[in-house]
């Protein structure tokens, strides 16, 4: 199997953990693979430190303020959902899938599982 083919299975699990998204993280900088990394903790835990790669902050607490907009421009793209340890990232997968957005991983472990490049 090629590296991109594995990227593409990867993009198509339920959860992915830390070194797959690690592995994903690389693949898109090379551009072997397009998706989003959305980090719905809060400002101040954004700020203290966050993925390298991280692609936008989206509150888990001002999630009905932007979940639809949000849900409406990402249909046809890929998401990858991640927090502190999985946990608010995985209900927001969840609400996601319930309303029909097929293409949403959580990061399961969350960035206190991740060993790789963090921004602060």
């Amino acid at each position: 199997m090629s590296g991109d083919d594995n990227m593409q299975t990867l993009l198509e699990k339920n959860d992915i953990n830390s070194e797959e998204l690690d592995a994903l993280l690389k693949a898109r900088e090379e551009g072997k693979a397009d998706f989003l990394l959305v980090d719905v903790r809060e400002d101040m835990e954004f700020n203290m430190g966050h993925i390298k790669g991280a692609d936008m902050l989206k509150p888990t607490s001002t999630f009905q303020q932007w979940a639809q907009e949000f849900f409406d421009e990402t249909k046809d793209k890929t998401v990858v959902f991640t927090c502190r340890t999985g946990s608010r990232s995985g209900q927001i997968q969840n609400v996601f899938k319930q309303n029909g957005h097929t293409r949403v991983l959580n990061h399961s472990g969350g960035i206190v599982s991740y060993r790789g490049n963090i921004e602060r």
